[in-house]
């Protein structure tokens, strides 16, 4: 049985808002009214490493296109997800395969999965490729296949800096924004 409609609208209006307020990544919205299923979340992940293959050797691009396909029976239904960009991914098939990710997050999606948690997920899914478990597809075997000799690991500096986190301040409660707060050179 689905949300009704005004209590699934509140509850997709909330997750965005959460996502755009936790992350750097761009969302744009199908029906920002969330009245007309299904919707179309178009994702733009910056600022996040992730492997592409290009001219014959692994990179790490920092930007990556996926599309959500919410239905009206979400969020008891998986949201159908999409990978729109190039990869070089044990678990994410390229666009030109159909663009499907392999992740636990939508095996396991239940009613108290949202998409902030899911973002994250594939952050992290693009960090860590898992190549004993590939989709049986070839660029993807092929990924497994290199991933299992070269463990995937982008330059930690360079992803460090271009982190998207929002920056957390501690000892900000007692007044002093700056008690506590770590430097770069620290």
């Amino acid at each position: 049985m689905p949300l009704p409609k005004d209590l699934l609208s509140s509850r997709l209006k909330n997750e965005i808002r959460e996502c755009r307020k936790d992350f750097e990544h761009h969302f744009s919205v199908s029906d920002p009214d969330f009245r007309k299923f299904p919707i179309t979340i178009m994702v733009t992940l910056v600022n996040t490493p992730g492997p592409v293959m290009e001219g014959g050797k692994v990179r790490s691009r920092y930007n990556h296109k996926l599309k959500i396909i919410i239905t009206e029976d979400y969020p008891f239904q998986t949201p159908i997800v999409r990978w729109r960009s190039k990869i070089f991914h044990p678990n994410i098939m390229p666009p030109s395969d159909g663009g499907y990710i392999c992740t636990k997050l939508l095996d396991e999606w239940s009613f108290r999965s949202t998409l902030p948690a899911f973002i994250r997920g594939i952050e992290s899914l693009l960090l860590n490729p898992n190549p004993d478990n590939p989709y049986d597809n070839d660029t993807c075997t092929k990924a497994a296949e290199y991933f299992n000799k070269h463990p995937y690991n982008p330059p930690l500096a360079d992803a460090l800096e271009r982190t998207h986190r929002k920056p957390v301040i501690i000892g900000e409660e007692n007044g002093n924004k700056n008690s506590g707060r770590r430097d770069k050179k620290s």
